[in-house]
């Protein structure tokens, strides 16, 4: 589990594609804390160590994770917005972020306002699913790229967010641009209730 406060804003060093599975390498400052088989999210995606060096670590996302997420896209040199998974005896400073990315998104707009930005994102929209909890709420939670964010401007298939000059640059919101696509996963409690609602 995670919160969606990103640690590091990583560049991938290293992509090799083997089958239907590709290998990311990053390189972070973390690395020496590291160990094989701990969870990750990178945009927001929970995958496993599989490779340690001295300064990279190598994780493998399968088909149904690039079908999902913007990771096959990716390119080296493009900065990945990196997590560990939640200590039980920390704060909760964002919200409970699974790492099982729902979809992507396709950012349709940058606005600068005064020192912050509005970043408007726009979603295929589903109405099975949408009953299901994968929608956004005025105000509500939701994780773009691994970031926990307040949603404003909640639409059937958008929403924006505001993102303050520490997330610009210590995240990779400062690469997203118009055009760009990123990861979403909706608010894990949006979708229980959801269920409790709609129980079919």
């Amino acid at each position: 589990m995670f919160s969606g406060i990103i640690e590091e804003a990583a560049p991938i060093v290293g992509i090799k594609a083997e089958q239907g599975n590709l290998h990311i390498t990053m390189q972070c400052s973390f690395v020496d804390e590291l160990k094989i088989d701990q969870s990750i999210a990178h945009n927001g995606v929970c995958l496993t160590v599989v490779s340690i060096t001295d300064d990279t670590y190598t994780v493998t996302a399968i088909k149904e994770t690039l079908d999902r997420s913007n990771l096959g896209v990716l390119k080296i040199g493009d900065k990945v917005n990196l997590e560990r998974s939640m200590l039980m005896n920390g704060r909760l400073d964002g919200h409970i972020v699974q790492g099982h990315v729902d979809q992507t998104a396709i950012c349709t707009e940058v606005k600068e306002a005064d020192g912050s930005w509005y970043y408007t994102f726009e979603y295929v929209y589903n109405e099975v699913m949408a009953k299901k909890g994968y929608l956004t709420v005025e105000k509500g939670s939701v994780c773009v790229n691994g970031v926990s964010l307040t949603v404003c401007n909640s639409q059937q298939n958008s929403f924006q967010v505001a993102i303050i000059p520490y997330t610009y640059e210590f995240t990779n919101f400062h690469q997203i641009q118009k055009g760009t696509i990123v990861n979403l996963e909706f608010d894990i409690i949006g979708k229980y209730i959801s269920k409790m609602v709609n129980p079919t």
